[in-house]
């Protein structure tokens, strides 16, 4: 038993010697620089087209994804202009903007859905993407100037965007 233990020792300093790198007396090797080539990290900005219902996502000027959306209604309309986001909430709870009940979020018959990422307030009311429990919304002018998406779009949406991404609302 001894023997093995001890060829067993014998055998493992060997490998690990083995592996070990090497202690090198040429001259270092030349630093590369990365190829031109390598794909440079663009901003991320989202656009809407109120007219259109659509937003899209844009990484620098190339065109990622795009998504049917609803819009504001008359009354209501969505604000055009240059925003950032500035909240990112799942299951966010619903505050009824002329009532003041709140629905929690979670529930079912929250019209917000399970994720919420606002980008407009005037200090009390938001503005901002959410799903929907009512999916033939989407494409319609519908919203309190919300901008109501598919459950999954928004869900999809919401891994792809963060707070301070630019949000650009056009006619």
């Amino acid at each position: 038993m001894q023997r093995k233990k001890l060829w067993c020792g014998v055998a493992l300093l060997t490998c690990a010697t083995i592996l070990m790198p090497q202690p090198s007396f040429s001259a270092p090797p030349a630093i590369e620089s990365a190829p031109e080539t390598q794909p440079q990290t663009q901003p991320m900005r989202l656009e809407i087209r109120l007219k259109q219902k659509r937003v899209t996502v844009y990484r620098g000027d190339t065109k990622v994804k795009s998504y049917p959306i609803a819009v504001g209604r008359a009354g209501w309309e969505t604000p055009a202009g240059t925003y950032k986001i500035r909240q990112m909430i799942r299951n966010p709870a619903w505050v009824h903007p002329l009532e003041g009940y709140t629905i929690p979020g979670g529930d079912p018959d929250n019209p917000l859905g399970r994720y919420w990422i606002g980008f407009w307030t005037d200090g009390k009311n938001w503005i901002g993407f959410h799903g929907t429990p009512n999916p033939e919304s989407v494409g319609t002018a519908a919203s309190h100037g919300c901008i109501r998406m598919y459950n999954r779009d928004v869900e999809e949406l919401f891994g792809k965007v963060r707070v301070g991404t630019e949000v650009v609302v056009k006619n």
